[in-house]
């Protein structure tokens, strides 16, 4: 059964943190060496709410803005690394809050910055073997909560956001190919050692090291090797690229928009370049934003839209990859 991707929006924390906020906080650094990462500004999440919040209002927008019947969502994905409890799952607190129906179906994904590119193939998979008719998507990222407050870094770069995007029936196939790709052995580049139940916190979970760029954290706080984030990028994105447009039958000239992960401008742009994608077809999106992670995408697709620069009839390319270490592509027929 065919599916598309019917609509999507994003929800943005009030509270913001600006260079110039950074620069108050930090004013030993030079502002001039972190302009190429490409962030003006980003939103933070504020004590006391949570991702679920975030990602409870981006479907309430979503919802209003697009006039979606509540009865008609047959399935929820519920993407972040951010669940209210243990247990239950947060997907289903979240089906309760948004009065979905109890014949819906809920589940949490646990994945960062390829979770958008997942959750929309795992909804096009939803709706193909069971027959349904809309799956509701959504990603939210708290991260700044877990980033240590004298590292200057990471506080720099990420912001937080929740998206919200409906997964569709359609007549004709508007979804895929997709690529994905897992290499677990990068899994400590990008991570938050203790708190889980490898390793629970401890009398040493709150102890400061600072690293050689002078970034302090704990091994409670979040943690990311950038260089081998880095590497890591620039080795697979451009094959992952080339094995989905090689599985759709098409070349690069085929598509219409390049929508990729945004980890920060000078990573894409070299990305860009080396892939030989023109300017006017790839988004770059942070510059209000930061890295919200599992939203960075589909905020990037709602401000493609407003701006114009994503229209019907195109043919977009998808690209998340990080955390995990993981990487996925898909292309879309938007409508």
């Amino acid at each position: 059964m065919p599916a598309k991707v019917a609509a999507f929006t994003y929800y943005l924390p009030e509270t913001t943190y600006t260079n110039a906020d950074f620069a108050n906080d930090f004013p030993e650094t030079k502002l001039q060496t972190l302009q190429k990462i490409g962030v003006e500004k980003r939103h933070i999440t504020p004590k006391g709410q949570t991702s679920s919040d975030l990602a409870f209002a981006a479907a309430e927008k979503l919802f209003t803005e697009n006039s979606i019947p509540r009865s008609e969502i047959d399935f929820l994905i519920y993407c972040s690394f951010d669940y209210d409890h243990y247990t239950p799952a947060t997907a289903g607190i979240l089906q309760h809050r948004l009065g979905l129906s109890t014949r819906c179906g809920a589940f949490d994904m646990g994945l960062g910055c390829s979770a958008y590119v997942y959750g929309i193939a795992t909804a096009v998979s939803l709706l193909e073997t069971l027959q349904l008719r809309n799956v509701l998507l959504l990603t939210a990222s708290s991260l700044t909560h877990k980033i240590h407050a004298k590292d200057r870094g990471n506080r720099f770069l990420f912001g937080d956001a929740a998206s919200a995007t409906l997964i569709s029936f359609s007549e004709k196939k508007q979804t895929g190919p997709f690529t994905f790709g897992t290499d677990g052995s990068g899994a400590g580049q990008i991570m938050v050692p203790h708190g889980g139940m490898r390793t629970p916190l401890n009398e040493t979970s709150f102890e400061e090291s600072t690293d050689e760029f002078g970034n302090v954290t704990t091994p409670a706080s979040f943690y990311m090797d950038g260089f081998g984030i880095f590497r890591f990028t620039v080795a697979t994105v451009p094959g992952m690229i080339e094995e989905t447009l090689q599985k759709a039958g098409i070349t690069r000239n085929d598509i219409d928009l390049f929508v990729f992960h945004q980890p920060n401008v000078f990573l894409n742009e070299l990305l860009r370049k080396k892939l030989m994608i023109p300017e006017e077809k790839f988004v770059h999106c942070m510059k209000d934003f930061g890295n919200t992670v599992q939203a960075t995408i589909p905020i990037a697709l709602t401000e493609a839209l407003k701006e114009g620069r994503l229209k019907p009839g195109m043919k977009v390319l998808l690209a998340g990859f990080g955390v995990g270490l993981s990487w996925a592509c898909g292309i879309i027929d938007y409508e």
